[in-house]
């Protein structure tokens, strides 16, 4: 009788440890895809490459982006209507969403992971929010000129110390906020870094800050080491001699490229990008392409920079071998494609293209297609390793 009852009772607490297993799940290997025309969020299992949910009433996903929380478990996205919303990833469930402006373009987590920044175009300005309640802590205004008059914010970063960086696009300025005290940010505003600040980004170890211009060939260059020495202008004039091309959508900094030691930058108006070695932040190449890139993202062992582009050769992605400085691939993945993630380690690409309702996978070895996963008008792919990096 006692044998019947342990072999049961076995056999039971097996079935009960596998259903547990089976309903547990890590979050290291998850993504979300914005759709932007739905106003929705698809959850991604991405070693197995399936679709695990969709979550809708995300409002105006146009030009959505996301940050993670440290433990990857919620999705912050960023609505251009100025929503702000926290997506739980284990449980497919928006549970916050807050409008805060009228017109926003993205935003970045705090490097401790209790504060969420959110970039205003209408108003201009930055709204700091706690990361748990999305309850706002702060507002800090992007004025400028006599008149008060406030300005689009674009580029902004998070920087190592719980501080923020953004560009004012219509001020010609790069503004620093530290809030190691979240109800009193402490403010350095740095005038007069060039015409039209359009983004923004930061290297890889938190130290420097780039704003790239669209008023004038150039970009802006701050040492957040050494933030008392200033701006200093960079690759100043890049375009000299030539005229530029009509711009059909603006590169994104955001997607850069550093890879062998080297920087990849999309140029403003042209049909390259411009190659620059950090050490002194001089150009050292330049690589043609096809049409004007929106995106140079660098594989994350650093051997290939892969290109997307502008209407209306928007249908292919470029290769870029890094020790050569040459084009060695074309692909086609779909109608419009829009963003380019690569797994945390690199062996696959992940590229949506939008107006081909799709999401195709690519090995980065063989460049053979993987898969493809259905989605609604594409556009960006976030996976939950951004969570451990600066600058998110």
């Amino acid at each position: 009788m006692l044998r019947k009852f342990l072999a049961v009772f076995v056999m039971l607490l097996a079935i009960s440890t596998h259903a547990e297993s089976e309903s547990l799940r890590g979050t290291g290997d998850l993504a979300v895809v914005v759709e932007r025309a739905a106003g929705s969020v698809r959850i991604i299992d991405t070693t197995h490459r399936v679709a695990l949910a969709r979550v809708a009433g995300l409002g105006d996903l146009s030009h959505a982006t996301a940050v993670f929380s440290r433990d990857g478990r919620y999705a912050f996205v960023f609505g251009r209507d100025g929503g702000l919303s926290k997506v739980d990833l284990l449980t497919a469930t928006l549970t916050a969403r807050i409008v805060q402006a009228g017109n926003s373009i993205g935003g970045a987590i705090s490097s401790d992971g209790t504060l969420i920044a959110v970039g205003n175009y209408t108003p201009g300005g930055v709204k700091i929010f706690r990361s748990d309640t999305l309850a706002q802590l702060a507002d800090i205004p992007a004025t400028y000129g006599p008149n008060g008059e406030r300005s689009k914010v674009v580029g902004l970063v998070a920087a190592p110390g719980n501080r923020f960086v953004f560009s004012l696009y219509d001020a010609g300025e790069i503004f620093l906020v530290d809030l190691s005290d979240p109800e009193k940010p402490a403010l350095r505003r740095f005038p007069g870094i060039g015409r039209l600040p359009y983004d923004g980004n930061i290297t890889a170890d938190g130290r420097h800050y780039i704003a790239g211009l669209f008023g004038e060939d150039g970009l802006a260059l701050l040492d957040l080491w050494h933030p008392e020495t200033g701006v200093r202008r960079i690759l100043d004039g890049y375009g000299r001699g030539t005229d530029p091309l009509p711009v059909y959508k603006m590169p994104h900094l955001g997607g850069w490229g550093r890879a062998g030691g080297l920087l990849f930058l999309p140029a403003v108006g042209r049909h390259e990008v411009l190659v620059v070695d950090p050490r002194d932040w001089r150009e050292i190449g330049r690589v043609a392409l096809q049409g004007q890139p929106v995106f140079a993202v660098a594989r994350p062992d650093g051997r290939q920079v892969w290109v997307n582009f502008a209407h209306p050769q928007n249908d292919v992605v470029q290769i870029i071998d890094v020790p050569t400085l040459r084009v060695v691939h074309t692909l086609t993945p779909g109608k419009a494609v829009m963003h380019i993630e690569f797994s945390p380690r690199g062996e696959q690409a992940w590229i949506s293209a939008r107006d081909s309702d799709a999401v195709v996978i690519f090995d980065t070895a063989s460049l053979q297609r993987l898969g493809t996963l259905a989605a609604d008008k594409p556009s960006g792919i976030f996976m939950t390793a951004r969570s451990q990096r600066l600058g998110q």
